[in-house]
Parts: structure tokens; sequence; C-alpha cells
């Protein structure tokens, strides 16, 4: 019998229309009145995962934010992994000194998010997440980390494929044992800490939050390459039609695309077997 659910959000949980649908929110109620939790496990950060945990009546379950590196219930930090600040420098600098080819970088650290300016990805970004990032200068945003001692929960570049391959290069020949560095896209690297992942995270709830629950009684559900090995290491992993064929290939089970309410189809599934 599985006690505990996890999902990733985009592209997993969230329709056509990057929303929670009506199958889906009436599901995970559902699994509240058989007191399931049905945890969120994302790249994004907490603030960024309100809005959903309150469609879903959800809002006193714990969070796994920035693939793991940030995890907290609702009045504690149970987790919190950074990327050292020597590493934010040297991608700063290579950036302020890139002239053509500058990026676009997000700097996250707990629930703030800064934006050199308001260009075209941090407005998509802003659009997608409903979400309102603070405009500082990143090298200003460095100086204030430095005197606080704090790092990057999660780094995001954006821009066009070119110059992203050109960041992505540097950080992998530079800082790959110390970087997950993720591309769901072409346009975009996600980078954190190379000590956690969603699965870490997962581990760590469980611990803190959860201690009479094991892996093995979880199911997870998830689509790209940062979800893989959450869904090959819980008792049921679950990838969504339109997944990675790596994470389709170490999940237990398939269920239908993320705009068919794939997610929605399986748990209803699992209830009728609880």
């Amino acid at each position: 019998m599985y006690k505990i659910a996890f999902s990733d959000i985009d592209g997993t949980l969230l329709g056509p229309e990057r929303e929670l649908t009506t199958p889906t929110i009436e599901q995970v109620k559902n699994l509240n009145k058989k007191n399931i939790p049905f945890i969120l496990v994302s790249s994004r950060m907490p603030k960024q995962m309100y809005h959903l945990q309150e469609d879903l009546e959800i809002l006193e379950t714990p969070l796994i934010a920035y693939n793991g590196a940030y995890v907290i219930t609702k009045t504690e930090v149970v987790h919190s992994e950074e990327i050292p600040l020597n590493i934010l420098e040297e991608l700063i600098h290579l950036n302020e000194n890139a002239g053509d080819n500058r990026v676009h970088l997000s700097l996250f650290n707990a629930n703030n998010w800064y934006v050199d300016t308001m260009d075209y990805w941090a407005k998509r970004e802003q659009t997608n997440t409903k979400t309102d990032p603070e405009v500082v200068p990143n090298t200003e945003v460095l100086k204030s980390w430095k005197k606080e001692n704090k790092g990057a929960h999660k780094i995001m570049c954006m821009g066009e494929k070119e110059k992203i391959d050109t960041v992505y290069e540097f950080l992998d020949e530079n800082f790959g044992d110390q970087l997950h560095l993720y591309r769901s896209k072409d346009t975009y690297i996600e980078i954190a800490n190379k000590k956690v992942s969603k699965l870490t995270g997962i581990e760590k709830l469980l611990q803190h939050c959860y201690p009479s629950i094991k892996l093995e009684e979880a199911v997870a559900f998830g689509d790209n390459y940062n979800d893989e090995e959450m869904i090959g290491a819980v008792g049921l992993g679950v990838a969504v039609e339109n997944a990675r064929n790596e994470v389709k290939a170490v999940a237990k089970a398939i269920t239908q695309h993320h705009k068919e309410d794939g997610v929605a189809n399986y748990l209803k599934l699992i209830m009728e077997k609880l």
C-alpha cells in the first residue's frame, strides 16, 4: 500500500494551459480524505508553488523546491544546500564580460528571485510561474550575498541556444564535479548543487516529516531528466506519456500525457485499489 505521493509540476502535473485541471484537483482532494500526503517536488522556488498548494488544499504539507536543494514545512527549513559563492562569482564574471553573448541569469535563494532586468526571459518566467522577481543587478546580489555568506539555491541561465551552449561548456568543464546542470530546453540551464536531487529531497523530507513511511511506500510522478533518479527509486515511479525516454525506462508505470490528466488518471487507479 502506498502512503505518500510526490509529483513534479511542469510537464507532469499541470494541464495544457499550465494550470491545474479539475480532475487533478479532485483526485488530490481524494488523497487528502485518505490522509495520504501529496507533495510537490519541483525546480521552482517555494512561492511559485503556493498558489498550486492552495488550489489543491494542501497548504499545510511540506514542499521540495529547487530540485531538492530546499525542503521546507510551514514552520521550518528541513534542508538547505546552496551553490557555493565562488562558482556564482565566476559565472557572473563570465557573463558580465560576454558582450553580445551575454545570457539572462536568474538568481534564487529561499523565496527571493533576482533578475538583472525585466527582459524577455524574466517576463516569460513571471508569466509561467505567477511570481514577480526583484530587479537587482547580478553583481549587487553577489555583493550582498557575500556579506551574508549566502549562496544560490538555484541559478537559471536563459538565452539563445548557441549562447547557452557556451555557458554550459564553461560550467561543465570547470565545475562539473560540483554542479547539476539540467537542460530542460536548449535555451535553459537550471543549476543546482551536485549534492542534491529530487530524490535526496524526498529522503530528507521522509526522514524529518514522515519517519514511519519508507521510500518503497511512495509514489512519484515525473517527466524530465531531473525526475529520473526519483522515479527509479520510489516504490512506484510513474512517468507521463510525454516523459523523456530515460525517465520512462526506469518507471514502473506509464500514464497519459500531462495535457490529458495523466497524474489524475493514475491517482484514480491507485485510489480504487485502496
